[in-house]
């Protein structure tokens, strides 16, 4: 008979080194063991072959994970010619092989100039998105291909960091909802060739960068020589995600309002209509997140939208 292990509440955000050959999910559910968490979620999904800056929120945290989603991303990525893939990276089928185009700097560069900017992107029929309730993904090894609108996304990096006769390494920076591997298709198209991405690594999600990282090995040595508390010491504050938003600190009369659900009077004529803002105590003590918004008889307010239940606690 299976003994079920107790979950606790544990609350806040560890900075994983996502390792080579697990999905997000499974890399998530083996931290979440860890930590014997009752809540946890990732923000943004890493395929099983890359690795990277991969943010965990548990607890209270979960709350404010979709704010790491919008954040921009910086990867590093190898496109190798001479063949696409189903898949469009290593673990996929060859589709087709190609000649290989004649490779130099100044041409590479040309190409990769036409990529920057804003533009659309068809996301790939390998991906997590869903259709009538299936992902893409399981419709895709079933044989199917569905028809996917267009992305906009805004490609703000893109350098050559080597090359070889058959392959290019790339650093790219780049909006929510970019695929790369769309990517390194099209690059390897425009120059002459098919590609798929044989590397990629997340160096970069909005404030978070690799070396700020932990190892899921490291965390397992942790768990087996002092327990889950050592696990626990690692975690970033609740807010953490999100410290790029602007901030207000209130009374204790309006924290006790916001926390209620209640809008208040909003004093800081410097915010905008639509604008996220992190609220605090006196203490500064964080109570969540608040929206700004126009009221046609109190004029503007800060509405509660997202509240720490633990703030008080």
């Amino acid at each position: 008979m299976q003994i079920k292990i107790p979950r606790k509440i544990v609350d806040g955000v560890l900075l994983l080194d996502k390792p080579l050959g697990l999905s997000s999910n499974q890399a998530l559910q083996k931290v979440k063991w860890l930590l014997k968490a009752k809540k946890g979620g990732h923000t943004g999904n890493l395929d099983p072959l890359a690795t990277g800056v991969l943010p965990l929120c548990f607890g209270e945290a979960t709350k404010f994970a979709s704010y790491g989603l919008e954040a921009d991303k910086t990867y590093v990525t190898t496109v190798q010619l001479g063949e696409t893939r189903t898949t469009a990276d290593a673990e996929g089928e060859v589709v087709e092989r190609f000649p290989l185009p004649e490779m130099t700097q100044e041409k590479i560069e040309k190409v990769l100039l036409d990529f920057l900017g804003a533009q659309q992107q068809i996301p790939p029929m390998y991906s997590a998105l869903k259709f009538q309730g299936k992902k893409l993904y399981e419709l895709a090894r079933a044989g199917q291909t569905i028809e996917r609108p267009p992305r906009d996304i805004t490609i703000y990096k893109l350098q050559l960091l080597g090359f070889t006769a058959d392959s290019l390494t790339l650093e790219v920076g780049c909006s929510k909802g970019t695929y790369i591997r769309v990517l390194g298709e099209d690059i390897a198209t425009a120059l002459g060739s098919g590609g798929y991405l044989s590397a990629l690594r997340r160096t970069i999600s909005g404030s978070v960068d690799a070396s700020e990282l932990v190892t899921l090995e490291h965390l397992i040595d942790l768990y087996e020589s002092e327990g889950e508390a050592a696990i626990v010491a690692l975690l970033k504050p609740t807010d953490f995600l999100i410290n790029h938003l602007a901030k207000q600190t209130l009374d204790e009369a309006s924290a006790a309002l916001v926390l209620q659900g209640q809008a208040i009077k909003l004093l800081d004529s410097s915010l905008a209509i639509g604008q996220n803002v992190r609220l605090y105590a006196l203490g500064q003590t964080f109570l969540g997140l608040a929206q700004v918004q126009q009221d046609a008889v109190k004029g503007l307010l800060l509405q509660p939208v997202k509240m720490q239940n633990t703030a008080f606690n």
